[in-house]
């Protein structure tokens, strides 16, 4: 069920988390947020397989970590627009909602993975080190955006 964002946390039973998800074409990096819905923390990359592969991976983490609702970031244009990337996040989406019931939204990634990347080679990671971060950092700092804005609510 695609929600907008602003009212996925009204979707959540108590003690539930969110899951974010920044979707590469090949890898699917993953943060999940605490139960108060305050802090995101990067969780793990899944290197993406077929959609089955990828999505029973993620039905797996949604039971074990009590996720009640996914958020997904969606990588718009620099001038707002949507482009073959947006589609194939829609695309995904569309495709997890035929395999679970809990809500979806998406939240705008814009520079999500430069202002990451940054960081880390401002933390001086090797490049083969930034490569095993960035994509869960990525869903981590896009979460939190998330997070932030449902605080203000």
């Amino acid at each position: 069920m695609e929600i907008e964002i602003n009212e996925i946390k009204s979707h959540l039973k108590k003690g539930e988390r969110l899951l974010g998800l920044d979707l590469g074409s090949k890898t699917i990096g993953l943060a999940l947020s605490d139960i108060r819905l305050t802090i995101a923390s990067p969780m793990e990359t899944i290197k993406r397989k077929k959609f089955t592969q990828d999505a029973e991976r993620l039905l797996t983490i949604i039971k074990e970590q009590n996720v009640g609702g996914l958020v997904l970031g969606l990588p718009k244009n620099m001038d707002g627009s949507e482009g073959p990337r947006c589609q194939s996040t829609r695309q995904f989406a569309k495709n997890m909602a035929e395999k679970t019931d809990i809500p979806i939204s998406f939240w705008d990634e814009r520079l999500s993975t430069i202002a990451v990347t940054r960081t880390l080679i401002e933390a001086d990671a090797s490049r083969k080190r930034q490569g095993e971060l960035v994509d869960k950092l990525a869903a981590s700092y896009i979460l939190q955006g998330v997070l932030d804005n449902l605080s203000k609510d």
